[in-house]
């Protein structure tokens, strides 16, 4: 077993926060390592939340990250930040919020920068899970980014998909509608102290009971006030809930296998590109057919079908 991989499983903090590190970066140097993981994940529950930008998810992960440690649970946490335009990094809002929990042994925060990759995840996510999954979180906590109605990837790597909004948002309200609200286990109208939360709750429900989806499952509708800790025992109850039901019901194997399928599927797409950029003799060459393409030399069609000759041919 690689080194860094001992360092995980002896639950060295630093081990962890380098593997993550070298996953966020694509570095080869992390493949021997999560080979060696592998065997020790499937372990932890994956919880996502979702929701627009200001439904305040950051807040109510804090409150929730604090109830599952109330009950002696430990706690991984991956915030989807918004990629920095000039650095490329996490703007890290998310973990400032969550400052309370810095010094807790039993929780690990990591931000993470979407670095481009729609849907609301990274390309890393699934390989981030797995190594706080070996690292022996009970809990694995994913944020998304929050961006409408791309936030859809989060139901392939969750177990339990929480929709988050708040009231006073009509467009919201639609997004849902558009998109998420097929991929909701359970909806949570946040800041239910402000007038139209009730509104807000009866709106969703409606939807709700217009979806064919999940007949088996009515995916809950709860209203907190996460600022003043209110409604968050109810909602960490609910999601054990739905943890019984995918248990029971056998649905957590279709779950399971489904997160397999996104993280091999990203982890080819990912070998595959560092494969054609070194048969074809770096990132230099690959930026000379971009040049021809964009002076309209070239088209992409031409560009693709080269670039796999020269790859077809190295082999």
């Amino acid at each position: 077993m690689s080194t860094l991989a001992e360092r995980v499983l002896n639950k060295e903090i630093r081990g962890v926060a380098r593997l993550i590190t070298l996953l966020e970066n694509n570095s080869s140097e992390a493949t021997d390592d999560m080979k060696s993981l592998f065997a020790h994940t499937g372990k932890a529950f994956i919880i996502g939340m979702t929701g627009a930008p200001g439904a305040g998810k950051s807040t109510l992960v804090d409150k929730f990250t604090a109830e599952l440690r109330a009950r002696e649970l430990t706690v991984g946490i991956i915030a989807v930040d918004p990629t920095s335009p000039f650095t490329g990094g996490a703007i890290l809002g998310d973990r400032i919020r969550m400052q309370q929990h810095s010094t807790d042994d039993g929780v690990f925060i990591r931000s993470m920068a979407t670095r481009g990759t729609l849907g609301g995840l990274t390309a890393s996510t699934n390989g981030v899970v797995n190594v706080m999954d070996a690292y022996g979180k009970d809990i694995v906590l994913i944020e998304t980014v929050g961006v409408g109605q791309d936030e859809v990837e989060i139901v392939k790597t969750a177990h339990s998909t929480i929709v988050v909004t708040v009231p006073g948002l009509g467009d919201e309200i639609q997004a849902i509608k558009a998109g998420i609200l097929e991929i909701g286990d359970l909806f949570v109208v946040n800041k239910a102290d402000k007038e139209g939360a009730d509104e807000t709750a009866r709106e969703l429900e409606i939807m709700l009971s217009m979806s064919q989806e999940k007949l088996d499952w009515k995916p809950p509708i709860i209203k907190t006030v996460a600022t003043k800790d209110e409604g968050i025992k109810e909602l960490v109850d609910k999601v054990f809930e739905h943890k019984e039901y995918l248990e029971e019901s056998k649905n957590i194997v279709d779950k399971n296998r489904i997160q397999i399928e996104t993280h091999m599927k990203d982890v080819l797409r990912e070998e595959t590109i560092q494969r054609v950029f070194k048969a074809l003799g770096g990132e230099e060459e690959f930026e000379k057919l971009i040049h021809s393409v964009a002076e309209r030399k070239l088209d992409p069609y031409t560009a693709v079908e080269q670039i796999l000759e020269k790859v077809l041919k190295k082999k």
